[in-house]
């Protein structure tokens, strides 16, 4: 069966920010997400994990991801996206994510929150497949790999 995405799928962020605000969520973090954001924001590593990140409880084990406001907007977001250059790999590479563009069915759903779906630049099925690949590839920090039990109660 082919991708429903095969001739590509055009995106261009409007900056309209809805991903990054008002509906609690998880971005989880890679060891070069940490790193990225660490080295950006000229914090040692551990500090950075303590004042921006959260142990998270999923799949096989607890792992890391940014903390957000009380309204639910990520840490990083003041009026746009304060560590833009240093942004985690799944806010750079949405919405090419396996469950958006998995049927042509999830993607216009997306679309219904997303007004950058379905709008400027194509980006190619190859462009697609590769970061589909990437985040496949990617293995998100466990907590426990920066701190004991005995450290985070």
């Amino acid at each position: 069966m082919k991708d429903f995405y095969q001739h590509g799928l055009q995106f261009g962020c409007t900056q309209c920010h809805a991903c990054c605000r008002g509906e609690p969520g998880y971005v989880m973090l890679s060891h070069r997400d940490i790193e990225q954001l660490a080295t950006h924001l000229c914090l040692p590593t551990r500090q950075f994990l303590l004042q921006y990140c959260r142990p998270v409880e999923r799949y096989q084990g607890v792992f890391i991801s940014l903390i957000e406001k009380p309204n639910y907007d990520c840490i990083f977001w003041d009026e746009g996206c304060t560590v833009y250059q240093a942004r985690p790999f799944q806010c750079s590479s949405y919405p090419f994510w396996g469950f958006i563009v998995n049927s042509e069915e999830s993607w216009k759903h997306e679309q219904s929150s997303c007004p950058g779906i379905g709008r400027g630049k194509l980006h190619s099925a190859e462009h697609i497949r590769a970061l589909l690949d990437q985040r496949s590839r990617e293995q998100y920090a466990q907590w426990s790999e920066y701190f004991s039990a005995e450290e985070t109660g």
